[in-house]
């Protein structure tokens, strides 16, 4: 179970830290949407005010500590919303639904590490 956990953190670690780090480096091109398109609007209402550079860095942060076994829940803790707010963006904005292969990868490893470590989060939810 241990080698199976350690696996899976770094996987999540490195799949957000390389997303955060072909954006914030400019590694790759980034396609530009449909002009018209909720997916433009979205981002055209994101990318000037730089709350995508305060996301990206949030999932950088938080991929480094959740490939780190002795930091995994608060990198858990720090990633729990933006891989909340990919869902919605994707079901909502996007239109494509939540049940795409990667989506459900992410949402697997994170539920993953969230069950291996439900000792630690069990004080958030049941009363001492």
């Amino acid at each position: 179970m241990k080698i199976a956990t350690l696996i899976a953190g770094i996987l999540l670690g490195l799949l957000f830290v390389m997303s955060a780090v072909t954006v914030l480096f400019k590694l790759a091109p980034i396609p530009e949407p449909p002009a018209g398109t909720p997916i433009a609007s979205f981002m055209a209402a994101f990318a000037p005010t730089g709350y995508m550079t305060f996301v990206k860095v949030v999932e950088l942060l938080g991929g480094i500590l959740v490939a780190i076994p002795k930091t995994r829940n608060l990198g858990l803790l720090c990633l729990g919303p933006v891989i909340v707010n990919i869902f919605v963006f994707h079901q909502f904005v996007a239109g494509d639904g939540i049940l795409q292969p990667m989506l459900l990868g992410i949402a697997g490893l994170a539920l993953f590490l969230l069950w291996s470590e439900r000792q630690a989060w069990k004080s958030l939810v049941v009363r001492p």
